[in-house]
């Protein structure tokens, strides 16, 4: 980790303790990672993610954590090490990306099955064929109806909030589900960026001991995990799944409103930038949203009534919250950084046209795909969708429901 990092002498509240410094969105994680001290850590280096398990195990070897770090032979091995660990009752975390998550696949539904608090880190990578190691959300999207909680973060910043705060959401009683963290593939994980870190005393203090109330090892009270589960029981116990999903949605508002109590950072299930009086909305998850965002505030300079919606949590999705928020707009776009390819456009759009389909004054909607395999999306291609949002905003027409932004014909 970069040792360029000094103290916010002008800050004040819980900011004053906090450390400035300059972190790649893997050493943030990382560190975010040290300060959590988890009892296990199982995981496969694969890239663009291999740095954050890689800075973490030198945090192992320097006596620096008390972490039990399993080097595995691939990514199903690791969730399946993780599963046992937090099986037996330990804090367990990993970290992994694309093909990896991919591999990855089966265990991703034992570990929601058996309702064990697992945190993942997912560095945002596109899905072979053909081999591709940057980014877009084809990984996160097809694990999306696994059972995990998904958490898409911004920047650095994000990234290593999100990560402490997926711990007390993970864990949380009412909830108890394994939650990934995710963040965009070199756009994130590896630009460098200024990430204000908590002390290390506070973020054990904010995260706590995990005490399981059932373990595999008690001895004293013997349990059975991942039993045979035919006809008789099966669908009562996928259905029992359902329901700490949607508590999560009261947890992760609450957990999130507390962090904002020692850190000054408060989150939410989503972020509205210029949103109030906004007439033409852009919809969108990850880091394009900083981008988006500067396009906002030059189309409010001309006089545009422009505005930005990025969703932060995707799973469980926020679907009452999009519906009240997206009413009654000229226009709405949607930017899928995955496709949905037989589906009409990508999954964002998908869950946000069923989100407003009883809305009594739904918005005219478009959907643009974009950014696969890492393509680069500038304030010129969101500019287009303004500009095509203020085309149909006067029209009240949507030619084409959704489209390939910025890919070559």
């Amino acid at each position: 980790m970069s040792e360029a990092k000094v103290k916010d002498k002008a800050a004040k509240g819980p900011e004053a303790a906090q450390e400035i410094a300059a972190l790649t969105g893997n050493e943030a994680v990382a560190m975010a990672m040290k300060q959590i001290n988890p009892d296990v850590v199982a995981a496969y280096p694969i890239t663009p993610a291999t740095e954050i398990v890689q800075i973490f195990s030198n945090y192992v070897a320097d006596g620096l954590v008390d972490t039990e770090y399993v080097a595995v032979e691939s990514e199903h091995s690791a969730m399946s090490a993780c599963i046992g660990a937090s099986a037996a009752g330990a804090r367990v975390m990993t970290g992994t990306s694309a093909q990896g998550l991919a591999l990855m696949w089966e265990m991703l539904y034992i570990a929601a099955g058996l309702r064990l608090p697992i945190v993942l880190a997912d560095v945002n990578r596109a899905l072979s064929a053909p081999i591709n190691i940057h980014c877009d959300h084809s990984d996160t999207m097809g694990a999306r109806d696994s059972g995990w909680i998904q958490i898409f973060s911004e920047d650095a910043q994000e990234a290593y909030d999100n990560t402490i705060q997926a711990i007390r959401i993970a864990e949380h009683p009412d909830v108890l589900l394994p939650a990934m963290v995710t963040m965009d593939g070199f756009i994130i994980s590896h630009g460098m960026e200024v990430v204000k870190v908590l002390p290390d005393e506070t973020v054990r203090e904010f995260v706590g001991t995990y005490n399981p109330k059932v373990k595999l090892l008690d001895v004293d009270t013997p349990r059975t995990f991942g039993a045979l589960d035919f006809t008789d029981f099966y669908f009562e116990h996928r259905r029992q799944l359902a329901e700490p999903i949607a508590k999560a949605k009261e947890v992760i508002l609450e957990i999130g409103k507390e962090y904002g109590k020692i850190s000054g950072r408060s989150y939410g299930l989503y972020e509205g930038y210029k949103l109030d009086d906004a007439e033409y909305v852009i919809v969108l998850l990850g880091s394009t949203a900083g981008t988006a965002k500067t396009v906002v505030d030059d189309l409010r300079e001309a006089g545009v009534k422009a505005g930005l919606l990025k969703i932060r949590v995707f799973r469980p999705f926020p679907y009452d919250e999009m519906a009240a928020l997206l009413e009654g707009r000229k226009a709405v776009g949607v930017m899928d950084r995955s496709d949905g390819l037989a589906g009409l456009g990508g999954p964002l759009f998908g869950e946000l046209r069923s989100a407003l389909y009883e809305s009594k004054n739904r918005p005219p909607m478009k959907d643009y795909v974009y950014g696969l395999g890492g393509r680069d999306c500038g304030p010129a291609l969101i500019r287009q969708v303004f500009d095509e949002l203020l085309e149909i905003g006067k029209t009240g027409q949507v030619k084409e429901r959704f489209t390939y932004l910025g890919v070559r014909e």
